[in-house]
């Protein structure tokens, strides 16, 4: 059996694609997988209820990453992989990345691989450029090592240990996001004006930096400030949506410290940070959306 869990971003999506540190925090749901031998390749998805064959040349992006996935491992017997994905897809939480590194972890166990969860989830990366076109790497990091984390491209990931435990509320706009076209819409506005794009980056390279003081030091005050920062600059470059904006503003109405959009944005997901566990409840029930709560800490 497999796992790739899930993940939010607190501080630095997007400008993490352009060189800006980030920092993630794994989530408990995720995407789970069994891999037994069979009779030929096969892959199950639940709980859309699809099946996909190993195919290097189909229209599916899910059969050619497979296909890759499989084709990356030697002298092996056929496998049938049983997925159950518990991650909406498309909301910025990183279900595609969830989904390559549960299928790794699990053919990796069944054939007797033995790699680190920091391995796995850099072969995952390969997975995820069949959804995501040139994606940092964050997702598929945070999904295979958990915890929260400072990643930047080309650098060695950093696990950071929070003080105290952050308690999130994540809700779902229930409107679709596509990262790809997203990560084109800031490039381009970032090509269109440089200076205020060097600006916009140094800015969010700032806040990753106090993001990361306030968690070892429990600052929690101070990360929501840099959480509103954040998405602030993410309206700015056009990702927030009217729905995003109603939830995040409901979450700060209900005492959410700060509240911002999680992931690609132009949908998904909204993150927002509480003072503690029976807080995060309490913002959860108020907000007219799916919603759940997750406890982070250091641990992976």
């Amino acid at each position: 059996m497999g796992f790739g869990g899930g993940k939010v971003i607190l501080v630095g999506e997007h400008a993490v694609v352009h060189g800006v540190p980030a920092i993630a925090a794994g989530v408990r749901r995720g995407v789970t997988a069994i891999a037994q031998c069979a009779e030929e390749d096969s892959l199950h998805l639940e709980p859309w209820g699809r099946t996909f064959r190993p195919d290097a040349s189909s229209d599916e992006p899910l059969a050619r990453a497979f296909d890759r996935i499989l084709s990356s491992y030697r002298d092996r017997p056929p496998l049938r992989l049983d997925v159950r994905v518990d991650l909406p897809p498309g909301a910025g939480l990183g279900c595609s990345a969830a989904l390559g590194v549960s299928l790794l972890d699990a053919v990796d166990k069944a054939l007797g691989v033995q790699r680190s969860r920091a391995a796995l989830g850099a072969v995952a990366l390969e997975w995820e450029r069949f959804f995501h076109g040139a994606p940092s790497g964050i997702d598929n990091i945070a999904s295979a090592m958990g915890g929260v984390l400072c990643f930047r491209q080309g650098s060695p990931v950093r696990r950071i240990s929070p003080a105290r435990a952050l308690s999130l509320v994540v809700a779902h706009s229930g409107q679709p996001s596509n990262t790809k076209d997203m990560v084109a819409l800031v490039s381009q506005q970032l090509a269109e004006r440089p200076a205020w794009a060097r600006r916009m980056l140094d800015e969010v390279h700032a806040l990753v930096l106090d993001a990361e003081i306030a968690l070892r030091h429990g600052e929690i005050l101070a990360l929501g400030r840099a959480l509103d920062r954040n998405h602030r600059i993410l309206r700015s470059l056009r990702l927030s949506t009217p729905r995003l904006e109603e939830l995040c503003a409901a979450a700060r109405s209900a005492g959410a410290l700060g509240a911002k959009i999680t992931g690609a944005g132009g949908g998904g997901c909204i993150v927002a940070l509480a003072g503690d566990s029976d807080h995060a409840i309490r913002i959860a029930d108020s907000l007219d959306a799916e919603s759940f709560v997750e406890e982070v800490s250091s641990a992976a």
